[in-house]
């Protein structure tokens, strides 16, 4: 979870601040804008966006915000028996997933907009695109992981494509049972969900290995001190 903002400058709904959950898994967004993000905002997001709709997650992770860590939000992990955790401070890579899908949904949001006063009203659209769009991490779109099947654009009502009008002539019975098989499937997508992320991981990794070189300090070497802000 992170908060993208301030942004400036505000909607005119008075919203400058954009909340982001994202499932490590199935990189399914949840996106909400406020004016101010505070502890109860950000319990209300978790209970109404989240728990109650998806049920509990396992596991949270969340930057080191004062408005994100709070007495609040260690009362709802106890209560839900969900594990908290924080990300490395000054370390935004080390929050790595959320980041990126920060960077894309503000890319997005940015092409779709008419005027500044109205990219709150663009989050639907943009949630919409980055849910159906494959990401390369799991080979697969977030919206087939967690539906079992793909969702229909609307370039596919407009322009009917081959799925939408094999779809259009089955019967009820039959396309209950075309559901109930690809439900069936899902778990089987989720598998190679996990094989294509490990492999992907292991080609970053092999890239990363490319390009950096261990470098051995001793005693009396010359460094660069980075003294951080607390």
């Amino acid at each position: 979870m992170d908060v993208i903002g301030p942004i400036e400058p505000k909607v005119s709904n008075g919203h400058h601040f954009i909340l982001v959950f994202i499932d490590y898994f199935t990189k399914w967004v949840e996106v909400a804008s406020y004016a101010h993000v505070t502890r109860n905002v950000v319990v209300k997001f978790i209970k109404r966006k989240l728990i109650f709709r998806y049920g509990m997650p396992s596991k949270i992770i969340i930057d080191n915000g004062t408005n994100l860590n709070n007495k609040m939000m260690t009362e709802l992990c106890d209560d839900f028996k969900i594990q908290h955790h924080n990300s490395s401070p000054y370390r935004p890579k080390m929050n790595g997933t959320v980041e990126v899908a920060n960077k894309n949904i503000k890319k997005i949001i940015q092409k779709l907009m008419v005027t500044y006063k109205d990219w709150h009203e663009m989050i639907p659209f943009a949630l919409h695109g980055y849910r159906t769009s494959v990401r390369t991490s799991i080979g697969a779109t977030p919206f087939s992981l967690v539906y079992g099947m793909e969702a229909v654009l609307p370039i596919e009502v407009e322009i009917p494509s081959l799925r939408v009008l094999t779809e259009a002539k089955l019967e009820e019975v039959e396309w209950v049972q075309t559901r109930l098989d690809q439900l069936n499937l899902i778990e089987e997508k989720r598998l190679n969900a996990i094989c294509h992320g490990q492999l992907c991981q292991k080609r970053l990794k092999k890239t990363f290995e490319k390009k950096e070189h261990p470098r051995e300090f001793r005693e009396g070497d010359l460094v660069l001190k980075k003294i951080l802000q607390v």
